[in-house]
């Protein structure tokens, strides 16, 4: 009990063991990596095609009309709500998945899990709106590896109970009762008392008034203050030609990663029908976050000149898992496909980690956070325009094959353009060297890895 009350009395470590308690169930979802068997096996009966081509972009087009709102309202709720949102559409995810029957409950899934994914942001917003300055940096290491932890476990204990067979719909109740304890788990964080951009310190200083004497949440006056700060925001987050260079590599890396990511499974299907044969994604997804994770780590620890060198290595790690795609595209051994989406995967976590901490120690944490969200609005925007394209039965409706031959195309041209861009900048500052140091020194903060999902 002594223990509990001191950490209870924490400015910082109550929140942050709650939140990350939070982020290991709510990630911890077992039958995540063996959704598409389950959906075109016995228990749901869709074909392949109706789940490539009509279900799966509702997501997509769903998350993107709910993102932005979502963003707003984290910071106007101060965070917890969300969060609490977050805990119980996941709940209901795993009611529909496991009693629901037909595709006109499973199209509800979709834009039921569309919240769960665009609230995301309320997870590592929070965290900075609660605990002192000093302890950003701790807090969120640990947020990042209780998802990380709570990734890997759920996808490994998935694997076992495939393995052992275990009925996929038992798999889905178990990870019923996880994601439960998640939406519990929420209820004891407590509520912050300030916002980044509505009623917060920095608005406060805008306004030269205090909280209390400030007009009403909804008023016109916090509202207009509120959007000058974003707008303020924004002009610092893309204040230079490095940030946004930086920032559009996210965006098209991170749209074509989740196109792979979301898609991936029906490329394991078509090469290694899951009715007939044995199935490993759960044990691809755990290797995948584990090799992913100490690329990403490893970045704290390789003495780069980033400034110099870091474009380039977009374009050649870009490369690598353009090469990647085309091998899981091409191939008909389903281990070459699951080495191709490791090598995949693990090259865009390294790459994000590194653009993560280029981004981040230039900028406020208002920016910060403000950035990375319309980094994610950018790629789901690209993404929104793929999945149109080139999946949606509406237009192209291709086949998953040459859709992943587009993807690999895609990458080759991101990888490209960097390469270039990575060379002219290595060309440039190398006849600066001084000048590429001072910056490197100011912009220099310990990397924390890695980026998710």
């Amino acid at each position: 009990m002594g223990c509990w009350a001191k950490l209870k009395s924490s400015s910082w470590a109550y929140p942050t063991a709650v939140l990350s308690l939070y982020g290991f169930f709510a990630n911890c979802r077992v039958a995540e990596p063996f959704l598409t068997p389950y959906l075109i096996g016995p228990h749901k009966n869709i074909s392949a095609e109706v789940v490539t081509n009509y279900l799966f972009p509702i997501w997509t087009y769903s998350y993107l009309a709910f993102l932005f709102p979502v963003f707003l309202l984290t910071d106007f709720l101060r965070y917890k709500p969300l969060i609490m949102l977050q805990g119980l559409f996941l709940v209901t995810n795993y009611v529909l998945l496991c009693f629901a029957p037909g595709l006109p409950a499973m199209i509800f899934l979709q834009v039921n899990y569309a919240v769960v994914t665009s609230t995301e942001v309320a997870y590592f917003s929070y965290i900075y709106s609660i605990i002192p300055v000093e302890n950003y940096q701790r807090a969120t290491g640990y947020l990042r590896s209780a998802m990380l932890a709570g990734y890997t476990f759920g996808a490994g204990l998935g694997q076992v109970l495939v393995s052992l067979g275990v009925d996929y719909f038992y798999i889905n109740a178990i990870t019923l009762g996880i994601v439960s304890m998640a939406f519990l788990v929420s209820f004891w964080l407590p509520m912050p008392q300030r916002n980044m951009f509505f009623k917060g310190k920095k608005a406060a200083a805008v306004r030269s008034q205090s909280q209390q004497e400030g007009p009403g949440w909804c008023s016109r006056e916090n509202v207009a203050t509120a959007g000058h700060l974003l707008w303020q925001s924004f002009r610092e987050s893309y204040s230079s030609r490095h940030l946004i260079y930086w920032s559009l590599w996210w965006a098209l890396a991170t749209a074509g990663y989740v196109q792979v990511f979301n898609y991936i499974q029906l490329m394991w299907d078509h090469i290694e029908p899951s009715a007939t044969s044995s199935i490993y994604n759960g044990g691809v997804e755990a290797a995948c976050s584990l090799v992913g994770a100490t690329a990403a780590f490893s970045v704290g620890y390789i003495k780069v000149t980033w400034a110099m060198w870091g474009e380039l290595a977009l374009g050649l790690f870009s490369a690598v898992g353009a090469g990647a795609v085309f091998l899981m595209a091409l191939t008909n051994s389903i281990w070459a496909c699951y080495v191709g989406y490791v090598i995949f995967k693990s090259c865009y976590m390294l790459l994000i980690t590194i653009t993560t901490f280029q981004i981040a120690s230039k900028l406020s944490m208002e920016c910060y956070a403000l950035t990375f969200g319309i980094n994610t609005f950018v790629a789901l925007s690209l993404q929104t325009i793929i999945t149109f394209i080139v999946v949606d039965e509406a237009a192209l409706g291709l086949d998953i094959v040459s859709q992943f031959i587009i993807y690999g195309s895609y990458y080759t041209t991101i990888s490209v353009l960097f390469l270039i861009r990575g060379t002219y900048t290595a060309c440039v500052n190398r006849h600066r060297p001084g000048q590429t140091e001072a910056q490197e020194q100011r912009s220099s903060v310990e990397v924390i890895a890695a980026e998710p999902f």
